[in-house]
């Protein structure tokens, strides 16, 4: 596709402030919370609150979007994240906390959509590319974020952070507005809404796990986002009780992990996908991250902690680009906004329920406890992986149409 170069250069740009609006906030938000007051406990809460109404939000979003196209739905979800970060910035209770994060969460699935978009614009390796693409945004945001929302938040300004985060997204829907075309032609809209499909429920969730194409690499997803979510949530924590380091310490780890997610996303995946295909590169990372988290959970100093990082940071990209493009190829066009939204709502439940588990095990059981639960999962995800994705040839997704 010869005309594609320019809606993803946009993409690109878009996800990148995207992402780095909210990595300014997300290291900080703990912090933010205490100052009205809030425990440990009921910062796991606030963060599972936008993990929860992004589980019901996403699939509706991505369902809207296959009807009524990408761009409309697009500029209504970054709508959502600058009310969400203006709330965030001039809230003056943990109740004000808790609805900037719900109105993020449930209208704020931007990623997801631009992974539709990509879909509509790319076909077979270029895909991939695209996805890699945008992983290397969200990378990069994420290597500038964390630094720059320390350095306003000097003093304990939190909610400086935030409200630069609105202003950034609220750029980025003018951008959408003026210049991102719209990636579904007209008349694929109109059919669309000549048949609408069926809402989100949880049983339409149910019944896409059980497809034979589609089905196993949503469960692939689901346990793969439950491990390395372990991993995500739990990190300041660890680092805090296992290795001793500060704030400012880990805020440049997290740098490091930005910088590598960049590299696998955005060069490294380039490599893999002209020598590998979807499914293989979905066995090997998860070996590699069941490794991976293995290491983490005993790694005993910060030295060692940066070497972990790096085959931790290749396995978590290839998955995040494998298992989507995958799934992207095991349905029907007019399905894969609505795959993607299901695919976003497996990882927000499992933003719901790994930091709460994750947590737990680090208070009662050690730091190393959440990096040996997810090690775990991946060791057991390795075998299904092998039987049930693998080996199944792309030629049979997706199956064929009823009737």
């Amino acid at each position: 596709m010869n005309n594609t170069k320019r809606p993803l250069g946009l993409l690109f740009a878009f996800v990148f402030v995207d992402v780095l609006g909210f990595s300014l906030i997300l290291p900080l938000l703990p912090y933010y919370a205490r100052t009205f007051g809030a425990t440990a406990g009921v910062v796991g809460l606030l963060l599972g609150a936008n993990a929860l109404t992004q589980l019901l939000g996403a699939p509706i979003l991505g369902r809207l979007s296959d009807r009524f196209g990408r761009k409309p739905l697009l500029l209504v979800s970054l709508a959502g994240t600058v009310a969400g970060f203006l709330l965030l910035g001039l809230a003056r209770s943990l109740a004000m906390l808790f609805a900037s994060r719900v109105v993020d969460g449930f209208l704020g699935g931007n990623i997801s959509l631009a992974q539709a978009y990509i879909s509509d614009v790319t076909e077979g390796k270029e895909r991939s590319k695209g996805f890699g693409l945008i992983g290397a945004a969200f990378g990069l945001g994420f290597i500038i974020g964390p630094a720059l929302g320390g350095w306003l938040a000097g003093g304990g300004n939190y909610a400086l952070p935030a409200l630069v985060a609105a202003g950034l997204s609220l750029l980025n829907l003018i951008g959408v507005l003026l210049w991102l075309p719209e990636s579904l032609p007209r008349q694929e809209r109109e059919r669309r809404a000549r048949e609408p499909r069926a809402a989100f429920t949880a049983q339409a969730l149910v019944e896409a796990l059980r497809l034979p194409c589609m089905g196993p690499l949503l469960q692939t997803q689901l346990l793969y986002s439950l491990a390395f979510t372990l991993f995500e949530t739990c990190f300041a924590l660890f680092a805090q009780q296992r290795l001793a380091l500060d704030a400012r310490t880990t805020s440049f780890v997290l740098t490091y992990v930005g910088v590598l997610v960049v590299l696998v996303q955005g060069v490294g995946i380039r490599f893999l996908v002209r020598r590998f295909t979807d499914r293989q590169l979905v066995f090997g990372g998860s070996a590699l991250l069941a490794l991976a988290l293995l290491a983490w959970a005993f790694t005993p100093s910060l030295g060692v902690l940066l070497v972990v990082l790096i085959p931790m940071s290749l396995a978590s990209g290839v998955l995040r680009v494998s298992v989507n493009t995958a799934l992207t190829r095991s349905v029907w066009p007019e399905e894969v906004g609505g795959a993607l939204g299901l695919s976003a709502s497996l990882g927000g439940l499992a933003r719901v329920i790994s930091p709460t588990v994750g947590g737990f095990l680090l208070e009662r059981i050690g730091a190393f406890a959440p990096g040996l639960l997810g090690a775990l999962l991946m060791a057991w995800l390795v075998p299904y992986v092998w039987r049930r994705v693998l080996f199944v040839p792309d030629l049979a997704c997706p199956a064929p149409r009823a009737g």
